[in-house]
Formats: structure tokens, C-alpha cells, sequence
């Protein structure tokens, strides 16, 4: 077991205030201290560990340069801010990161007033960061605002809709593009920072405002005309014509690691700025880590590991995980059609698509954090007959809710949409957890909705998806591993709408949508103990719902529940519509629905937190019991 790292400097800094109180020169041995601190921290809870590494020398000279928290600083996205977390009094909690009832692994408003915006999704933060200087203005105040912007993070469509609107507002903000993948322009040392300086700089500043007042007085067209020229000039050399044009002062490319380039500048941008401006930082994921550097994409986010190895915990092997089944499942339907072509937002390995494009990489296609784009993109290829399966995030999915309306629904395109990370995804907390899919797919017309109940289910989903050309169809599965039933060589496509009785009863009736089949099984058997013989059915299908199940259930048994792992106003909605429609619900059937709660759930092992939810098996058997009017002690005594 390594020691935890020395860090006599940073033991001094409890909160920002504190930081300014060391000599500028202290700089660079500081962020060496919480480098090592973030590496052993992590190393003990698992997370997200290269990009706050690449960020270490930028949040100290951030810190240092403006007056935290009256400043805003805004980290898109939140796995960024690690090494924020650790500068602005939460030390002390850094090492119960993402367990229960610790710190958040993104930022979070009711965590800390250093974090004025919570950030987990990407690419929001010049948005929040324009309102917040907009706001600043009309309120008469003079404090700064920060927005950091990963380059992953420009690849949405969002971050320029913020950037043209800061431009035509020209409202006093200043945005940080952390350029930590590919430089756009690489920085080339002393000479670059110092070009930076003298941009960023208040004589600069002032010169090229004279420029253009005399510029002013030769007309609008030569006032233009030279304007672009200069503003050309420098943007060639710099890499900054684009955010020009958008109306952003751009300044560098500048070393994101060397303090000495990045104080003067943040303090020349502090003191002289006005306007929109961007300063373009290069850094590198991973930095001073060598296990990162060498594989930043294996440590964007790790298990728990080894500091001195950089060897990460693996799970104990047994079932595969739902995403691999995914994605060997497509690879399988794909080598039989060459129409399937598969599209990521950003996410090839959490989707498991990085596995498909290793085979297929002419048939795959990241557009990058762009999930609106890519929705729009699958429909565009669905209507020249080919077989597109856009693999993204339930909560990510979200983000391109009006293209899938618009541009898929109503137009009936035959788009498949893998949703992994459905229901709870533990450490990740509320902001991933997968709770609203099938509510927000089931309720458009014509929308096939599916639920895998284990491993075996998603391989039989995967194939009836890529057969199914009738229209849109969506298939969820959690994060994790499957429950080690049989498998399949080859899925079998499914008769769509219809569900499956597993086991057969008289009283009770479990209808699962989903994965919390395993439980309503286990609950079974405890209820069978208790002279309860009870059904158990997987409906497969939220929509269209398989009404023949739902109404023999319905008429057979005293009690049904519905048992899914989504929010109010999912599948269980849909069986009480059908069964209020039908007059089934005046017969004296005792219906209890079962979902998600109606809250957003902060992050815990997910175990603990289905148990919490009532959706284990213990939790069934306790709604049957109360259904019936008797306690579970009663009823087994």
C-alpha cells in the first residue's frame, strides 16, 4: 500500500483565499503537490482521472488570478474540476468522491459556492456563463466570469450558439477552450506566450482600439476592410479566425502547464478585457502521470488502481456486460447485412461501438458530443435504406429529444436507437442515471419501445432492431454486467408487441419491463413459500404494449404489479391506460405500479440504491403483501 504524498504546501491551502497568499513563485511546487494528491485520491475511489490532470496548472493560476468564488469559474464538464474540488475546501472529503453521501464527481451547486453551475453533461457552460455575465450587467456588478470548455466539448452545436450569441451581445466573458486532444494550433514555446502576453495586454488592447477609431473615419467599407485584414493577419497566426468572426477577442495558443505563460495572461484578461474573450490553452490528458499520458483513454475514467503500477481493479469476471453483448450482437447482424452502420455521440467505448468500428470502421461514425446532430444524421442515412443504430446514453438521448420527434417520428424512419446506461448507474449519479427513456419514447405514435430483461434478451433485441423497417424502434439496457443466462449464437427476431409468461401462477402476477426480472423471480419463490402462487411475465414491449398479456394477467390474478426500472409516466402508465380503457380496473384487481422514485437520486452503489427504490425482491414482496392488506411478517409467521 503506497503512502499518501507529501504535500507541505498544499496543506496550507484550505480554500483560494488561502492560495494568494503564497508568492507566485511557490506556483509550480504547489500544482505538483495536487497532482499527486488527485492521482493518490482517485486511486483509492475510482473516476474520472486524465482531464483533471491536464487541468492542475490551470486551476491554480485560476484560482490565483481572479477572486473565487465572487468570480464564477464554470468546468464543462464537470470531470474537469477534480482538482477545483480539492482547492476550494473539500480536501478533506476529496476521497469519498462519488460514493454515497460524498462529493459529487461533477460539479454541484448544493455542494459548494465555488460551484456556480452543475455541469455533467457537456458543452453548457458558455451558455450558463453568458447568462450569469448578463445577469452580472443589469445587476450593476463588475465580478468576472469563467467559462472552461474542453475541445471535446466545441464539437457541440450548443457551445456555438453561445459564442454567436456573446459575440452580437458583446458582453464581458471569458472562455477557456482546454484544448487537451488535438491542438487546433500547438503553442511553439516562449515566443507564443509571449505573443500572448502582448495580445492579452492593455497597451495592445488600447492600440488596436486607436486602430480602429481612425480606421473609423475612412469610411464603413475601409473600416471594415482593414479590420478584417488585421484581425486575419493575427488569426492566421494564432488560430483564432474563427472565434474572431464570432465576435471573441482570441489570444493565444498558449502551454496550459506552464504557470509562468498563464498567470500574466489571466491577470492581463482580468484587468484589461472587455468583450467576449477566448483564450486557447493546450494541455495534455493524463499530465504527469505516466500510466495517463501513455493511454489517456483508458484513464479518462478508472476503476480503483495501483498509484505506483497504474494497474486498475478489475470486476470479478462472470456474466459479460450489457454494452459488450451490444456490441457483439451488432457485430453479428452486421457481417449478415452491410446496410447496418452504426453512429456515437463521442461515446465509442461506452457504447461499445469502438468494438464494431475495429471490424466496420467505413460503417461507423462518431460525430462527436453532437447527439442532436447524430439523431438527425441516422435519419438522413434511414432514408436512403440503410440500417442505422445510433447507440447513446439514456440521458444523453435527452439532448436530441426534438430530432427524434421531428426528424424521426413523424417522418416513420426505420432508426434504431441502442439506449444504454437505463435506470440507476450508481456512481455516476442523477445526471446519467437512465430514468426517463421509455416515458419519453413510448408516448410518440408509432415508436417501438423495448426493455432487455438479461443478456440473452439484448442479443434477441439487437437482431429484431436491425429486421424491424417499419419505423423507429429503441431498445434500453443498463450499465453493468449481465445475469449469466444461457446465450444465443444468433439472436431470434421477435414478434414486436408481444411479452412472454416465464413462470406460470394463480394470484399474484409480476409484470417486469426490463431487467428487474431476475428479482421478480427471486420474489417469486418467497411468495410461492407463503401460499402465494404467483406469475411472473416479461413484457419485452412498453409500446406497442402486448394488451392479449396484460388482460389475461389482469382477469386471472388478485394482484398485478408492474415492476420497471423508469420514471412515472413509463410502462406502468401504459398498463393502466389499457386497463382503466378496458374497465379491468372495476373488477377488483389490486394494481401497484413499481418505478423509479419521483426525485432525482444521488449517486450510491446501485444495489443499495434498488433497495432503497423498493425494486428489489424484498421490496415486491413487501408491495404484494401490502396490496393484500398484511405485513410479510404476518403472512409467514
Amino acid at each position: 500500500m503506497t503512502l499518501p504524498p507529501k504535500t507541505p504546501l498544499l496543506d496550507k491551502v484550505r480554500i483560494p483565499a488561502d492560495l494568494k497568499l503564497l508568492p507566485e513563485s511557490d506556483l509550480p511546487q504547489l500544482a505538483s503537490e495536487l497532482r499527486a494528491e488527485l492521482i493518490d485520491a482517485v486511486s483509492h475511489t475510482g473516476g474520472h482521472l486524465g482531464a483533471g490532470l491536464g487541468v492542475v496548472e490551470l486551476t491554480v493560476a485560476l484560482h490565483y488570478v481572479f477572486d473565487t468564488p465572487d468570480d464564477r469559474i464554470i468546468w464543462d464538464v464537470g470531470h474537469q474540476a477534480y482538482p477545483h474540488k480539492i482547492l476550494t475546501g473539500r480536501r478533506d472529503r476529496i476521497r469519498t468522491l462519488r460514493m454515497e453521501d460524498g462529493l459529487s464527481g461533477f460539479t454541484k451547486r448544493t455542494e459548494s459556492e465555488y460551484d456556480p453551475f452543475g455541469a455533467a453533461h457537456s458543452s453548457t457552460s458558455i451558455s450558463a456563463g453568458l447568462g450569469m455575465a448578463v445577469a452580472r450587467d443589469l445587476n450593476g456588478g463588475t465580478n468576472n466570469v469563467i467559462a472552461v470548455i474542453g475541445d471535446g466539448a466545441m464539437s457541440a452545436g450548443m457551445a456555438y450558439e453561445a459564442m454567436n450569441n456573446a459575440g452580437a451581445l458583446n458582453a464581458r466573458l471569458i472562455v477557456i477552450l482546454n484544448d487537451n486532444d488535438m491542438s487546433i494550433a500547438p503553442p511553439s514555446g516562449a515566443m507564443s506566450a509571449y505573443l500572448a502576453r502582448l495580445a492579452s495586454g492593455k497597451t495592445y488592447a488600447g492600440i488596436r482600439d486607436l486602430g480602429k477609431k481612425l480606421t473609423s473615419y475612412l469610411g464603413a467599407r475601409a473600416d471594415r476592410a482593414i479590420t478584417r485584414a488585421v484581425e486575419h493577419a493575427r488569426g492566421y497566426v494564432t488560430g483564432g479566425t474563427l472565434f474572431e468572426e464570432m465576435g471573441f477577442y482570441h489570444i493565444g495558443p498558449i502551454d496550459g502547464h506552464n504557470l509562468e505563460h498563464l498567470v500574466p495572461v489571466l491577470k492581463n484578461v482580468r484587468d484589461n478585457g472587455t468583450g467576449p474573450i477566448l483564450i486557447h490553452v493546450v494541455t495534455q490528458k493524463g499530465k504527469g502521470y505516466a500510466p495517463a499520458e501513455a493511454a489517456a483513454d483508458k484513464y479518462h475514467g478508472v476503476n480503483k488502481f495501483d498509484v505506483i503500477t497504474g494497474a486498475q481493479a478489475k470486476a470479478p469476471a462472470n456474466a459479460p456486460s450489457y454494452t459488450k453483448v451490444f456490441a457483439e450482437s451488432l457485430i453479428q447482424e452486421a457481417r449478415e447485412d452491410d446496410r447496418i452502420v452504426a453512429i456515437t455521440a463521442a461515446m465509442p467505448s461506452g457504447t461499445g461501438l469502438d468494438l464494431f468500428g475495429e471490424v466496420f470502421p467505413s460503417r461507423t461514425f462518431d460525430v462527436g458530443i453532437a447527439e442532436q446532430h447524430a439523431v438527425t444524421f441516422a435519419a438522413g442515412l434511414a432514408t436512403e435504406g440503410l440500417r442505422p443504430f445510433a447507440a447513446i446514453y439514456s440521458t444523453f438521448l435527452q439532448r436530441a429529444y426534438d430530432q427524434v420527434v421531428h426528424d424521426v417520428a413523424i417522418q416513420k424512419l426505420p432508426v434504431r436507437f441502442p439506449i444504454d446506461r437505463a435506470g440507476f448507474v450508481g456512481a455516476d449519479g442523477p445526471t446519467h442515471c437512465g430514468a426517463f427513456d421509455t416515458t419519453y419514447l413510448a408516448s410518440l405514435p408509432g415508436f417501438v419501445v423495448m426493455a432487455a430483461a438479461d443478456e440473452a434478451e439484448l442479443r434477441h433485441m439487437v437482431r429484431t432492431a436491425a429486421s424491424f423497417d417499419e419505423g423507429p424502434i429503441a431498445f434500453r439496457y443498463p450499465r453493468g454486467n449481465g445475469v449469466g443466462v444461457d446465450m444465443p449464437e444468433r439472436g431470434s427476431v421477435l414478434e414486436i408487441g408481444k411479452g412472454r409468461i416465464v413462470k406460470e401462477g394463480t394470484k399474484v402476477a409480476l409484470l417486469s419491463f426490463g431487467t428487474r426480472l431476475q428479482d421478480c423471480l427471486l420474489a417469486a419463490e418467497e411468495l410461492d413459500a407463503a401460499g402465494l402462487s404467483t406469475t411472473v411475465a416479461d413484457a419485452r414491449f412498453a409500446k406497442p404494449l402486448d394488451e392479449d398479456l396484460v388482460r389475461r394477467l389482469a382477469r386471472s390474478h388478485e394482484v398485478l404489479l408492474t415492476v420497471e426500472e423508469g420514471s412515472i409516466g413509463g410502462f406502468a402508465s401504459h398498463v393502466l391506460h389499457f386497463l382503466a380503457k378496458e374497465g379491468l380496473l372495476d373488477t377488483g384487481l389490486k394494481v401497484r405500479p413499481l418505478v423509479l422514485p419521483d426525485e432525482f437520486t444521488d449517486h450510491a452503489k446501485p444495489e443499495k440504491m434498488y433497495v432503497d427504490a423498493g425494486l428489489d425482491s424484498t421490496g415486491i414482496v413487501r408491495t404484494v403483501f401490502a396490496a393484500l392488506g398484511q405485513s410479510v411478517r404476518s403472512a409467514t409467521a
